[in-house]
């Protein structure tokens, strides 16, 4: 875990693994003498080997086989030559997995099998050098539309990784599954190792970015895309019931949460930080509702659209949530300002400058769509 107070923790980060990947290391986690079949054989498996059931192409950093072996189904990441993600993070992504499963597979292995960790998904062996990483089948699928359940195992899988000083950035579709009973992170190439005493995130100093947290890096990647689904379906009433079960469960999260920091030690920036977000989303919930929505929507679907362009990684989703964004500057731009909801970058502008740049932004978004294989 990340001890200093000072200095750029991120770009720390990156500088080590940048090097760390130059280098030529390996990284292993697991047991080799656990694999399905022989880790060279693994190592080049392609579509049409005889073990191989399904091919899932839509991993910007990997390609995952279902393989059937030795009676059982197994997943198997096998690295893309280069990741689709057009940045240092996308190009230390395999590594940073390797590395947090391994970290993980320790912790698990030392809790002795508790409820804990349920939801993570386990790791039979993963090799860096061999672009390799192995884990049992999850008979499940993407979650297409959220349930209190479901919600709950999210928040509380997250809850958990926060208390144990890992910050999970990416909790879009892809990565997670639900099989009915259970939600399971699949994927952690995005997920850093910080420090939940003293630090809000993994990003820039470690507090100077207080705007990503738990419950914001599930909305902006996941929760608010169904939600845009379900106002454009049902209406704007049906999309704040749901997002009021969502933020009644992100509230109960942090209430947790804020009092588990305190026992372990959190310093008072961390609880005061973690506090604000606590009474903000109960005076919403008693409240303004509406209000919170839009302030939520507009961050989430702002920042999830900055992160496709910065990595080139555009779909239908982000051309969608810039619809979003350019219609509720033409219909409610008032209430954007009183939420207050816009950044500090765009709130400086007029109605018809901000309508103009994310029309822009739309444009960009249309032009580096990836091709569907990779989407």
């Amino acid at each position: 875990m990340l001890t200093t107070d000072t200095g750029n923790i991120e770009s720390l980060r990156r500088q080590q693994q940048l090097a760390f990947a130059a280098s030529g290391q390996e990284v292993e986690a697991g047991d080799a003498h656990a694999l399905p079949l022989p880790l060279d054989e693994l190592a080049a498996l392609h579509r049409n080997h005889p073990a191989v059931r399904e091919v899932h192409e839509g991993g910007l950093t990997a390609i995952v086989y279902k393989l059937h072996a030795q009676g059982r189904d197994w997943a198997v990441k096998r690295a893309r030559p280069q990741c689709l993600v057009k940045n240092v993070d996308g190009q230390t992504s395999f590594l940073n997995e390797v590395q947090r499963r391994a970290e993980l597979a320790r912790l698990q292995a030392q809790s002795g099998g508790t409820q804990r960790w349920r939801g993570l998904t386990p790791t039979v062996y993963a090799s860096l050098q061999h672009g390799v990483i192995v884990s049992p089948w999850i008979d499940g699928r993407p979650v297409r539309a959220w349930s209190e359940r479901a919600l709950r195992q999210l928040f509380s899988a997250g809850r958990e990784l926060v208390r144990a000083g890992f910050f999970e950035w990416d909790f879009c579709p892809g990565n997670v599954l639900d099989d009915g009973d259970q939600v399971w992170l699949f994927d952690f190439g995005y997920m850093y190792r910080f420090d939940p005493l003293r630090h809000f995130n993994s990003a820039g100093t470690g507090t100077s970015v207080p705007q990503c947290h738990l419950a914001e890096r599930i909305e902006t990647r996941h929760v608010f895309g169904w939600l845009l689904q379900v106002e454009e379906t049902d209406g704007l009433a049906a999309a704040l019931l749901a997002f009021r079960l969502e933020k009644s469960i992100a509230l109960d999260t942090y209430l947790q949460l804020h009092a588990e920091l305190q026992a372990d030690g959190a310093d008072a920036t961390v609880l005061g930080w973690l506090g604000g977000l606590i009474e903000r989303w109960r005076a919403a919930l008693g409240g303004d509702l509406r209000g919170l929505y839009l302030q939520e929507g507009w961050r989430s679907h702002t920042l999830d659209l900055e992160d496709d362009l910065h990595g080139q990684t555009c779909t239908p989703g982000t051309l969608r949530r810039a619809a979003w964004l350019l219609r509720t500057l033409r219909e409610a731009s008032a209430r954007l300002e009183a939420a207050p909801a816009l950044s500090a970058d765009d709130a400086g502008l007029s109605t018809g400058d901000l309508i103009g740049r994310y029309e822009a932004k739309q444009r960009l978004a249309a032009t580096l769509q990836l091709t569907p294989a990779a989407a």
